[in-house]
């Protein structure tokens, strides 16, 4: 076996299992491409055997544990996806706008990428579309994680893609959502499946930590110092050490955002209630709302281009409350659980998946604070509201540490990965 058990984690005492980790993009920058390479990374520290087959071409910039990646070549260069972005040496083109003969094509290069490295126990696709339709056509047995980005940007409302889905998933051994939200969701969009387990995506609580300040922010401008300044979209912004030194060179309230820079992320909403809070902020991310962001953003609201993990786990404890304000549905609040983590209360919309982060880190604060994590969405007076009682309480910090004991409780990777085993084995 390549993995070894690191930082505590001891291999699994059952016998180890033989994965190829299916994901049609990268694994750096948003949530599944993150939730991937943590994945492999516990199952390779568990003792188990994975390989990724990805488009991913810079794998040394990660701690993958030894696990293996391969990348396919994709017929004509053409990436599916559910939001453009840039890829480097591919054109990425929308998943609904491939026609039946691009989608055949780009799924047996991938299913053959697979066919390759048998003998396998299991692949383990990421999103309904076009995870099933590779897992099945690799002739393997195979399971899906549908994420939500799928379901509700590419196949929802457009019957030709759902029942795709649909067939795709007969015959998984198992699929799994990371929300009650997304086994709603997955079945408005494709009709009722058999085997859904839910599990939610975790989060490295060894990884995200609290904090000392002085350190957090030497940390944050040491790695912001190995940054490429190459300009690139889903790289950090250039100069940001400098940028950093001096936004926080004096303490003050601070509020961050890290996500993609999208409307529906909701940023504006963020900025309309900072209007009436005596605070600053920090937006972490891209995309191609950024212009339209900078154009409204606030005073004493600094940008920061994309960060990677090695940024966050410093730029969080540096931060008073996280928001997440997204206006359309989430899988998941990983972004919210990770600053937890970190001991940053988080404050999110209340729907989708975030809900269910705000209720599981609500049941760990006192009562009279449980109704701190979360807003209505959309309304920028309420989150004002919340930011501004966040601010002022003198037992914020007790806050923190206590939404830190919701993740430790809930959203652990090492737990999540041995869950995702279980109904495998059992199949």
């Amino acid at each position: 076996m390549r993995g070894t058990a690191l930082r505590g984690h001891a291999p699994t005492s059952l016998k180890p299992v033989r994965i190829l980790l299916w994901h049609g993009y990268l694994l750096g920058g948003t949530g599944s491409n993150v939730y991937t390479r943590a994945l492999a990374r516990e199952w390779m520290r568990a003792g188990h055997d994975v390989t990724i087959v990805c488009q991913e071409r810079h794998p040394e910039r990660y701690d993958l544990a030894g696990a293996r990646v391969v990348v396919p070549e994709l017929p004509g260069g053409l990436l599916p996806v559910f939001v453009l972005d840039e890829y480097e040496g591919l054109e990425a083109r929308l998943l609904q706008d491939f026609t039946g003969e691009q989608r055949a094509a780009y799924v047996e290069a991938n299913a053959q990428a697979l066919r390759a490295l048998e003998p396998a126990d299991v692949v383990f696709a990421n999103h309904v579309l076009l995870g099933g339709p590779v897992g099945r056509a690799s002739g393997l047995r195979y399971a899906v994680k549908a994420h939500g980005s799928e379901l509700e940007y590419s196949m929802r409302g457009r019957p030709e893609l759902e029942r795709w889905g649909a067939e795709s998933l007969a015959d998984a051994t198992a699929v799994f959502v990371g929300s009650e939200h997304i086994r709603s969701v997955l079945e408005d969009v494709v009709g009722h499946i058999d085997r859904v387990h839910e599990v939610p995506p975790g989060v490295d609580v060894e990884e995200f930590v609290p904090e000392e300040r002085a350190a957090a922010l030497a940390g944050l401008i040491e790695e912001s110092r190995c940054d490429p300044t190459d300009g690139d979209e889903r790289h950090p912004d250039p100069g940001n050490a400098e940028r950093f030194a001096e936004f926080f060179a004096e303490p003050a309230p601070t509020v961050v955002y890290v996500g993609k820079l999208i409307e529906n992320k909701g940023v504006q909403i963020l900025f309309e209630a900072l209007q009436s809070v005596d605070a600053r902020a920090v937006v972490v991310g891209f995309g191609d709302y950024r212009s339209e962001l900078e154009a409204r953003a606030p005073d004493r609201v600094l940008f920061t281009g994309a960060l990677e993990h090695r940024h966050l786990v410093h730029l969080l404890p540096l931060a008073d409350v996280s928001v997440v304000p997204s206006i359309f549905p989430e899988a998941f609040g990983m972004v919210a659980a990770e600053a937890a983590a970190a001991g940053v209360p988080p404050v999110v919309a209340d729907h989708s998946g975030l809900a269910e982060i705000a209720a599981g880190i609500a049941a760990e604060y006192p009562a009279a604070f449980a109704g701190l994590t979360s807003f209505p969405s959309g309304d920028a007076a309420a989150l004002a509201d919340r930011l501004r009682t966040l601010l002022a309480l003198p037992e914020r910090a007790e806050l923190g540490l206590a939404a830190r004991r919701a993740v430790e409780r809930n959203w652990s990777w090492t737990r999540v990965a041995v869950r995702l085993l279980e109904p495998l084995r059992r199949g």
